[in-house]
């Protein structure tokens, strides 16, 4: 659900970079507090989460592919300002670095993975859940559903952004941009969603949580246990489940095609038989050091054992990345005074 560049106008573009940076702005005022203490760590774990979940693609109704995002997640257990960075962050470096999603779409992709996501999932979270206790079966549902609802939402503005560009940027008949219509755009978005992508966000969100309850309580706000476990094992228990985590990113190679909206312009030529010029002019015109979570010197014709290890160095790379990203934010954002501090977030 990365829009690449070409996919979109300029215009399109600038207006979703003038709408995501006044949430970005709020969103690092808030976590200053959190970015100076120890909800840091959390903080760069879990848009690691969200960048190696979005590795995982799965095989979805009309050839394409599709994937789960783990926003909704960081946003019950972190909050939806955290999770705006965290989400946002791990779209930066994946567009930098790998990339997956475009250089000037990258406002678009983090205003509607990282902000309406997030927000649309934490407030279907904190509806359903109501007043009920934290280790309640009720909150796993209600972070099963916001999940849900959060991907489609998401899914259906994807729909209206790429179906409305024949409709204001077209040129002799043919698009300049997206060239497929609302009539097309949409629905292309939401089957996949509303059917494979949407039930595996739902388990993400639900595994998560459940996961987090169990070794992180105090960050749901769930009461310990008189004799609590001791912090090392529990740390060094999440960190072996990252890396299982990391090590299993190659299945998202199992699943073949490009997803909706995601084509080259030697797909898109074969799909409607002329290639948008305005997608020719910005399509490529970033180069990513790992293209597609591989390695520049891979033979095109590598076996599957090179395109996982290249997939799983890829993903070592983009936790790293994210991680360094967040711990650097700490530094910036952290107060330089008493009289510096702001109030804790809400």
């Amino acid at each position: 659900m990365h829009i690449p560049d070409g996919y979109i106008s300029p215009a399109t573009a600038l207006a979703y970079w003038g709408g995501v940076l006044p949430f970005w702005y709020v969103a690092t005022q808030r976590l200053r507090t959190v970015l100076a203490g120890r909800t840091a760590p959390a903080l760069a774990l879990f848009s690691a989460f969200v960048f190696v979940v979005m590795m995982f693609n799965v095989p979805v109704p009309g050839g394409t592919t599709a994937h789960a995002v783990g926003s909704v997640l960081a946003a019950i257990v972190l909050g939806p300002w955290a999770a705006i960075v965290a989400t946002s962050v791990a779209l930066i470096v994946q567009a930098l670095f790998f990339g997956d999603g475009g250089i000037l779409a990258i406002g678009a992709n983090c205003f509607i993975l990282g902000i309406v996501m997030p927000l649309v999932g934490y407030g279907v979270y904190r509806l359903v859940a109501g007043g009920s206790a934290p280790e309640s079966r009720r909150r796993i549902f209600a972070a099963g559903l916001a999940g849900y609802i959060g991907i489609n939402v998401a899914a259906l503005l994807v729909g209206i952004t790429l179906g409305i560009q024949p409709l204001l940027w077209s040129e002799n008949g043919r698009a300049l941009y997206s060239p497929y219509g609302l009539e097309v755009a949409i629905p292309a978005m939401l089957i996949p969603h509303l059917t494979i992508a949407g039930a595996a966000e739902a388990i993400v969100t639900m595994a998560g949580l459940a996961l987090v309850r169990r070794l992180s309580p105090e960050l749901l706000g769930a009461p310990t246990t008189a004799t609590p476990q001791p912090a090392t094992p529990r740390r060094a228990l999440v960190w072996l489940i990252a890396a299982v985590i990391v090590l299993l990113t190659p299945l998202g190679l199992v699943a073949s095609g490009s997803a909706w909206g995601e084509w080259s312009a030697a797909e898109l030529q074969q799909l409607v038989g002329y290639v948008p010029s305005g997608l020719a002019r910005w399509e490529g015109w970033w180069r990513a050091p790992l293209p597609d979570y591989t390695l520049p010197w891979l033979p095109a014709d590598a076996g599957f054992l090179e395109q996982a290890l290249a997939y799983v160095l890829s993903a070592i790379v983009g936790v790293g990345l994210v991680s360094a990203v967040v711990f650097a934010l700490r530094l910036l954002l952290r107060p330089r005074s008493p009289g510096d501090r702001p109030p804790a977030p809400a």
